[in-house]
């Protein structure tokens, strides 16, 4: 059974004489260890009516582009043929999903969906709310513990927020087993977008030219299989091996979790079975870092521009924004790795050749990028720019959190310096002293 805490109801209809119930997959694109479709499922025998799934295909998702699009089509090609499997419609329509929503819902006797936390995916669930006659319920299904039940405010870093997921985070931990179906629907006849040629639909769409990678194949089986082999090979000693961006020592898994192709409770539960020495240092990544940022994006309106930031952070980096550059940079040079530095240029174009950056060159790819843009203004736009253009996972709360605590989020003041004020400062140096730098631009001049 799905907890009450992750069932949140967004209308006061009753339901309807529809012929089905819909689940509108928008956040949790898989069929395995998904709340929000075993929920459906649960309403339609209780019903005694058959589930459809509802997806919208729109290429007017905000900074889509073709790379993400491959990546998404792997996956739901996959979601397609898994529910076939168990009987269960899949409906793709080219559409604005939350008007594709509103629109099969004139069939349903209830409506049901999965949660998102950026700005205007909820705005796209307050429209269908508004606009529907059958019960519209969400169900929370990408996160361990809720967030509203972890805190009803935006937290402050992640030592306060650690306590409150930590209290309540066994009691989400369970298996969620697949829910008998006793009503198939594959008898509907839906018309339906066909993603069989997965290149033929991306050519269709009118998207970002952004070169598709090799590196990441989407899908939850493809998930699971780099699950499994981080935890047997990787897992260990991941404490040490995850800081060094010279070594594969991270899961790979943070494109899977922003297009909801695998479920962190899944991951959790598999990692705490392992009994490996690195589960509590990964554990801490999976959801204390990564549900901060839920919060971040939930509670504070301004995620997305300078203004999220605390005042000191804000205040210091104002202070300091007619101090002199060294090197100024344009929005071009920074996306075409042409700087002085060759760290830089290095994690610049391993996220633009493979989709992922490492997170340690992530936080001094962030911290350069203010030290040579005339304002934290711009810093702050075209870190963000560039990092939901070219990351598998970017357009994501971790995306919009790892951007921001480059300025300042979730961290304290630091000593006072020139442009970063007391805004914690990053160099070469400091790379050096962690892992064999030169190596890493080794490693990225060869791919």
């Amino acid at each position: 059974m799905v907890e009450e805490e992750r069932i949140s109801i967004l209308n006061d209809e009753d339901p309807s004489d529809g012929d089905f119930v819909t689940y509108w997959m928008q956040s949790s694109q898989r069929t395995v260890f998904n709340p929000a479709l075993e929920y459906a499922v649960d309403k339609g025998n209780e019903l005694d009516l058959p589930v459809v799934v509802y997806f919208g295909l729109t290429d007017d998702f905000p900074e889509g582009n073709e790379r993400h699009y491959k990546f998404m089509l792997e996956g739901l090609k996959e979601v397609e043929k898994s529910l076939e499997d168990r009987g269960i419609q899949m409906v793709i329509k080219k559409e604005i999903p939350k008007e594709g929503a509103v629109e099969i819902a004139e069939e349903s006797s209830y409506l049901v969906t999965d949660r998102a936390y950026l700005r205007f995916l909820k705005d796209w669930r307050k429209y269908v709310s508004e606009r529907v006659d059958c019960p519209f319920v969400q169900i929370e299904s990408d996160v361990v513990v809720p967030v509203e039940t972890t805190s009803e405010k935006e937290e402050y870093a992640a030592r306060t927020i650690r306590p409150k997921i930590q209290v309540q985070m066994d009691r989400f931990l369970k298996e969620l087993k697949e829910t008998e179906l006793k009503h198939p629907s594959l008898d509907f006849d839906f018309e339906t977008y066909d993603i069989k040629n997965i290149e033929e639909v991306v050519d269709k769409l009118d998207l970002e030219d952004v070169e598709p990678v090799d590196q990441h194949i989407g899908g939850t089986s493809t998930a699971l299989e780099r699950l499994d082999t981080f935890i047997d090979a990787k897992l260990h000693d991941y404490p040490e091996r995850s800081k060094d961006p010279t070594e594969d020592g991270l899961s790979g898994l943070s494109p899977y979790l922003h297009f909801g192709q695998i479920s962190p409770v899944q991951i959790a539960l598999k990692v705490k079975s392992s009994g490996s020495p690195g589960s509590e240092d990964f554990l801490e990544e999976l959801v204390v870092r990564r549900e901060l940022s839920m919060n971040f994006v939930n509670y504070n309106e301004n995620y997305d521009s300078l203004e999220c930031l605390p005042g000191w952070a804000y205040d210091t980096l104002k202070e300091h924004e007619d101090d002199h550059r060294e090197y100024e940079y344009s929005k071009k040079e920074f996306e075409e790795a042409e700087t002085h530095d060759l760290y830089w240029n290095a994690a610049q174009n391993e996220m633009s050749k493979t989709g992922k950056m490492h997170g340690y060159m992530r936080m001094y790819w962030g911290k350069k990028i203010i030290e040579w843009t005339a304002t934290p203004k711009e810093a702050f736009q075209i870190a963000l720019s560039l990092n939901n253009r070219y990351e598998l996972d970017g357009r994501d709360p971790n995306g919009y959190t790892g951007v921001a605590w480059c300025f300042g989020k979730h961290d304290r003041a630091w000593k006072e310096r020139e442009i970063f004020g007391k805004v914690r400062y990053m160099n070469a140096n400091g790379l050096k002293r962690k892992f064999d730098a030169d190596k890493y631009v080794g490693q990225i001049e060869s791919l």
